[in-house]
């Protein structure tokens, strides 16, 4: 069996192909459309977020690991399954507070880089 660390070399391969495969789709949106990088950034969010309400992102994630879990994608099927799951739990609070909830780490690690960053080299505009 070849592994790498207790993983199979083909759980890279399906994450380097899937996740490759979602990098592709956002360059040729850019290079072939009058989109900005901001509203392909946004685009693909929400895209992962209708996926994921239709419960196709998590089979997603299940098969290609890492590939799925870590683009942009990810982050709108983040929002549905915390909404989903506060919604379940709390009712409309959960509803309302459940997609912050689930992506807070993300959300303050990227506030936090941004700080940093804006500190300790000099911003443009």
């Amino acid at each position: 069996m070849d592994t790498v660390t207790g993983l199979g070399l083909s759980s890279f391969a399906k994450a380097f192909v899937v996740g490759g495969a979602i990098c592709v789709l956002a360059q040729l949106t850019l290079d072939l459309t009058k989109l900005t990088g901001a509203h392909v950034m946004v685009l693909f969010v929400v895209l992962g977020a209708i996926v994921s309400g239709f419960g196709l992102y998590e089979p997603l994630i299940a098969f290609a690991g890492a590939g799925a879990a870590i683009p942009l994608p990810a982050f709108g099927h983040a929002l549905v399954a915390g909404t989903l799951k506060g919604a379940a739990e709390r009712g409309f609070i959960g509803f309302v507070s459940g997609g912050l909830t689930a992506t807070a780490t993300g959300l303050t690690v990227a506030i936090l880089f941004g700080f940093t960053m804006a500190l300790v080299f000099r911003p443009r505009g």
